[in-house]
């Protein structure tokens, strides 16, 4: 059973069972670290399992170094999926995780980052402590540190390219902080066996299991922007930067040595971009989600009772860009799937970038906020609302009036996003579920799950039916998800739900 509070570890016993079971589930969720040995692991760790005097649980990797335990050679908890309780929703040390993630802490102080989540840095550093046993500068620390550890193992980048990618500033700071950590230099994890080296990179993207991979990609194929992404039976691919130089993208399941795992093969990307990017796939798949907290959330529903039983690893699916997504939603407020997906696909290609050498069949790079602007967009055949709206949201972004923060939280993103002309609680709601991937957002205006949630074949109302998922919090989104999924193969109405 898992904990009701986020703070606190599973029962002993059920983290007693799980690493003995090296049961998936709880990858991530918590680590066994050995007092003999000083080194902490993943609980599907397939060394030998210690004995039960010499264990100690942290919920946190950063908890269990700020102890003095070193990270294990062999499980590698740099591969564990994230703790989502603690990066998902409005709490303050979600927000504040969430903003270490992109950077925060890289070239700022502690004092920026409490501010942006409204306390004092004294707060902050308390709540931290209090709640994940390690200090922001501590959840950072390790974050980078783990990082450059799978880049060193996983990849063929120079060290001085690995130091960058983690965002350390220097070479001497990166060997210092290494040394200091892991008692070894970064040069030893070299002479294990040593990755090929060519240009595309590979890395694991780990998560708890189930995870309907197949769902995901079906879910994200309906929408694919041709030229700009794709998706075919196994995986999904699309450029990425918007330089001089742009590289491609592709994520697909892993092989039978890792089944709770994607493969991400990367191509184009400067060192300094690549933690960001694997932050922003792990948010568009979903991966650091609990499914089994989600389900105890859940299951007490009798409408969603059989959905999450009938497909346990439904996850979230995000978007790449916030942009690209509000895009796509203001264009499906009122028609189909395969029609919005029609008319954001012409503006892809008419105003977005051409490569100049397509990867393949990926040929477009999405336009920005300044390239639509000022454009008459009724020229791709939107309507003239439509592309007022369009034009204003991209005007507001570029105004800094809304943005896609992580600070933001879900109230107050929604007011901002509503307070511009054309967008509604229903858009709002959508984009903070696929831009932002947040798991209580929650369109209540949308006509399929206005139908779909009672049984009798009545309609409820967007009231009634806010007032029948304040039991679904914190997990609001992952409802929609489920009624969606159950809802697609029995229709596809015209509505504000079109877009979903």
């Amino acid at each position: 059973m898992l904990p009701t509070d986020a703070t606190a570890l599973p029962d002993p016993h059920v983290c007693e069972q799980a690493r003995l079971s090296r049961d998936a589930r709880f990858d991530g969720l918590f680590f066994t670290a050995v007092t003999t040995t000083r080194i902490y692991c993943r609980p599907v760790c397939p060394a030998p399992a210690p004995k039960p005097a010499n264990i100690v649980y942290y919920r946190q990797a950063a908890a269990a170094e700020a102890a003095g335990f070193r990270p294990c050679l062999r499980c590698r908890p740099e591969l564990a999926p994230g703790d989502g309780t603690w990066r998902r929703g409005d709490a303050v040390v979600a927000r504040a995780l969430k903003l270490i993630d992109q950077g925060a802490l890289v070239d700022a102080p502690l004092s920026a980052l409490a501010g942006k989540v409204g306390l004092g840095e004294r707060q902050l550093r308390r709540l931290f402590t209090e709640r994940l046993g390690a200090t922001p500068a501590g959840v950072h620390g390790t974050r980078r540190l783990l990082f450059a550890k799978q880049l060193l193992t996983d990849t063929a980048l120079p060290i001085t390219q690995v130091a960058l990618a983690a965002g350390f500033g220097s070479l001497t700071r990166f060997n210092t902080a290494f040394r200091e950590e892991y008692r070894m230099a970064p040069r030893d994890l070299r002479k294990r066996d040593a990755p090929p080296s060519h240009e595309i990179m590979t890395l694991r993207l780990g998560y708890r299991p189930p995870y309907d991979f197949a769902a995901m990609l079906d879910f994200l194929r309906g929408r694919a922007l041709p030229g700009v992404e794709a998706v075919d039976g196994h995986g999904y691919s699309r450029v990425i930067g918007t330089g001089a130089a742009p590289g491609w993208l592709r994520v697909s399941a892993w092989d039978g040595k890792d089944p709770h795992a994607l493969k991400l093969e990367l191509h184009g990307a400067a060192p300094a971009e690549l933690l960001g990017i694997v932050h922003r796939l792990r948010r568009m798949f979903d991966l650091d989600a609990d499914p089994q907290a989600i389900a105890h959330a859940l299951e007490g529903d009798a409408r969603l009772r059989p959905l999450l039983r009938e497909r346990p690893g439904l996850r979230l699916p995000s978007g790449w860009e916030g942009f690209e997504i509000a895009v796509r939603a203001v264009i499906g407020q009122q028609v189909s799937v395969a029609a919005a997906r029609t008319l954001t696909a012409r503006l892809a290609q008419r105003y977005g970038t051409t490569l100049a050498t397509p990867f393949g069949a990926l040929t477009q790079v999405f336009p920005t906020p300044d390239a639509i602007a000022d454009v008459d967009l009724t020229e791709i055949g939107l309507t003239r609302a439509r592309a007022a709206t369009i034009r204003g949201l991209a005007r507001a972004l570029i105004e800094g009036r809304v943005d896609f923060n992580p600070e933001r939280t879900l109230d107050d993103f929604t007011a901002r996003w509503v307070a511009l002309p054309g967008i509604g609680p229903w858009t709002a709601h959508y984009m903070a579920l696929r831009a932002l991937g947040h798991p209580d957002a929650f369109p209540a205006d949308d006509l399929v799950l206005q139908k779909a949630v009672p049984t009798d074949g009545t309609r409820m109302t967007a009231k009634a039916l806010t007032a029948r998922a304040e039991a679904w919090r914190p997990w609001r989104a992952y409802a929609v998800i489920h009624v969606w999924k159950a809802s697609m193969a029995a229709q596809k109405p015209r509505s504000p739900a079109g877009a979903t």
